[in-house]
C-alpha cells in the first residue's frame, strides 16, 4: 500500500501544515483500523482561516481568468497523476471498492479541468445604452469568501465540483470535510497547493465538532457564499443561518429516486442500469435508484434477471478488487438501513433473495431485494443508502407518474421505455432535476447536477456551475 497507516495529518490554514489541536482519529470502515490522526481547527482557528480568505480574495481580483486556468489544469493533471494513490485513500477511509474509487478520481479531475475551461467563459454583456452619451456594461466577478461543507460518500469529487468552479470564478475558499473522510480532502488540497493556487484560496478545517464550526464561520459576513452537500433538514438548517448576513447558497440535498420500467422497455438494458444505479458506492449515493417501479407485465422476467446479477454480488474489503461492494460508512448507518428493513417486513414486504449472514458482520451489508413495497413502509418515503432494492407494481403510465412523484425531493430519476412518445410525457412529468432516460449512470461535469423541490437550491458542473460563484456587476458610464 502506498499510504502509510498510523501517521498525523493536518488541518492546512495559509498553505501550511496546522500542526496544533486535539487530533481527530480517522477509521477504515472495513475493519475498524486507525487510518490517521488528524489536528482539528477551533474557533480562533476559524478565524484567522477567514483573514486569511479575505486577504487573498483581494489577491485574486488581480489575477486574469487565463492565469487562473492555468493553476487548475495544472491541478487537474497533478490528480491524474497520482489516481492510484488517491483511490487507495477513497477506499481505506470511505470504503468503496478499489475500481469504483479510482473511477471517482477520474470524475473529480473531470470538472477541475471543466472548470479551468469555464474559467475562460465568464462573459459579460454589452448593453444598447438608453442615450447617445452612454455606454453600459455588465461584468462578472467572484462572489467572495466560500464556505463549503462537503460528505463523505464521494470524498474527493465532491470538493472538485465546489472548490474548482469558486477558484475559476476568482473566489477564495474554506473546505470543512466530513469528519469520516478528512484525509482525501488535505490530500487534494495538498496538490492543489503543489499546482500553484494561492495559499490562502483553499484551506481546508477539520473538526469533530461541525456544527459549532459551521455555525461559527456561517455568522461572518466576511464569508459571503455557502455551498452544501448533504441531508435535506441539515441543508434547512444551515440555508437559515445564511440569512443574517445575507449569504447565497447552493444546497445539492437528498434524494428519493424512482427507477421506472415500462412494459417496453429492454429488460437487460434496464437490469444493467439498475444495477449501476443502485448498487455504486454500496447504495450510498444521493441520486441511487430508491424505489424500483415495474410494469406488471414484465416484472416476472425482471425480477428472474435481476435475481441471478443480485446473487453474483461479492461483499468485502474494497482493497480486493475480487469485490464488489463494500461496507457501509459506519455501524450506525447500517443499523438504519436494517430498520427500514425489519419495518418494510413487518408491513408485509417479502425477501425475494435472503442475505448472507456471513456477508453481514461489522459494517458490511450483502445485497438484498424486497419485493412487495408500498407507500405504507418507512423505507418508501426515506433514502435508504444500504444496498436494498425495493420493488413496487404498477399497471399504468399515469399511476406510476403520481406514485414517483409524491415525494416531497425531486433530484433524479431513470426511467426504461422503447417508445418515445412515452419517453416525451414522462420527461416532462416526472418532477426531478435529472433524469436517466434508458441510462443508470448520469453524473458528467459537463452537466448541470442538482434538485427540485426540497432537494436543494442552484447547479454544480455544467455550464451554470461557475455562475453560482459569480456576482453580475452593472456599468452605466457617461462618454
Amino acid at each position: 500500500m502506498m499510504f502509510n497507516t498510523g501517521q498525523t495529518l493536518h488541518s492546512i490554514i495559509n498553505g501550511a501544515d496546522h500542526n496544533r489541536g486535539d487530533l481527530l482519529s480517522v477509521y477504515n470502515p472495513a475493519d475498524g483500523s486507525l487510518l490517521a490522526n488528524v489536528t482539528q481547527a477551533n474557533i480562533d482557528d476559524a478565524d484567522f482561516a477567514v483573514e486569511i480568505a479575505s486577504g487573498c480574495f483581494e489577491q485574486l481580483k488581480t489575477t486574469t481568468a487565463q492565469t487562473r486556468s492555468t493553476v487548475l489544469y495544472r491541478w487537474y493533471q497533478l490528480i491524474m497523476d497520482n489516481q492510484s494513490r488517491l483511490a487507495e485513500i477513497i477506499t481505506l477511509e470511505q470504503g468503496k471498492p478499489i475500481q469504483e474509487s479510482k473511477a471517482e478520481v477520474v470524475y473529480a479531475a473531470g470538472y477541475v479541468r471543466w472548470f479551468a475551461q469555464q474559467a475562460e467563459r465568464s462573459y459579460g454583456t454589452v448593453i444598447p445604452p438608453h442615450t447617445p452619451n452612454h455606454q453600459v456594461t455588465s461584468h462578472k466577478q467572484g462572489v467572495g469568501i466560500v464556505l463549503g461543507i462537503t460528505p463523505w460518500n464521494f470524498p474527493l469529487a465532491m470538493i472538485t465540483r465546489k472548490v474548482a468552479p469558486a477558484y475559476a470564478a476568482g473566489c477564495s475558499f474554506i473546505l470543512k470535510p466530513s469528519e469520516l473522510t478528512p484525509i482525501s480532502a488535505i490530500e487534494l488540497a495538498k496538490l492543489a497547493l503543489q499546482a500553484g493556487i494561492e495559499e490562502g484560496a483553499f484551506q481546508v478545517l477539520v473538526s469533530d465538532k461541525p456544527q459549532t464550526l459551521i455555525e461559527h464561520l456561517n455568522s461572518k459576513s466576511a464569508i459571503r457564499k455557502l455551498t452544501f452537500t448533504g441531508s435535506t433538514r441539515v441543508g434547512k438548517l444551515l440555508y437559515t443561518q445564511c440569512v443574517d448576513t445575507m449569504k447565497r447558497a447552493s444546497l445539492e440535498l437528498g434524494g428519493n429516486a424512482p427507477f421506472i420500467v415500462f412494459e417496453s422497455a429492454n429488460i437487460e438494458s434496464a437490469v444493467d442500469g439498475l444495477m449501476i444505479a443502485k448498487f455504486r458506492n454500496a447504495g450510498q449515493t444521493c441520486i441511487a435508484a430508491n424505489r424500483v417501479f415495474v410494469h406488471r407485465d414484465i416484472k416476472a422476467e425482471f425480477v428472474a434477471q435481476l435475481k441471478r446479477r443480485v446473487a453474483s454480488l461479492k461483499v468485502g474489503s474494497g482493497l480486493n478488487a475480487d469485490f464488489d461492494i463494500g461496507p457501509l460508512i459506519t455501524e450506525a448507518a447500517k443499523s438504519k438501513a436494517k430498520q427500514l428493513v425489519e419495518d418494510a417486513i413487518e408491513h408485509g414486504a417479502t425477501q425475494v433473495i435472503q442475505s448472507s449472514e456471513k456477508q453481514q458482520a461489522g459494517t458490511f451489508m450483502s445485497p438484498m431485494i424486497l419485493d412487495k413495497v408500498n407507500s405504507d413502509m418507512d423505507i418508501y418515503h426515506h433514502e435508504i443508502f444500504a444496498p436494498v432494492i425495493t420493488l413496487i407494481d404498477f399497471d399504468s403510465e399515469l399511476q406510476v407518474m403520481a406514485m414517483a412523484n409524491e415525494v416531497n425531493v425531486g433530484l433524479a430519476a431513470y426511467f426504461y421505455s422503447s417508445c418515445l412518445k412515452q419517453i416525451a410525457r414522462v420527461s416532462r412529468g416526472l418532477d426531478f432535476a435529472m433524469l436517466g432516460i434508458n441510462e443508470g449512470a448520469i453524473s458528467n461535469p459537463a452537466a448541470p447536477f442538482g434538485g427540485m423541490k426540497e432537494s436543494g437550491l442552484g447547479r454544480e458542473g455544467g455550464a451554470e456551475g461557475i455562475d453560482e460563484y459569480l456576482e453580475t456587476k452593472y456599468l452605466c458610464q457617461r462618454i
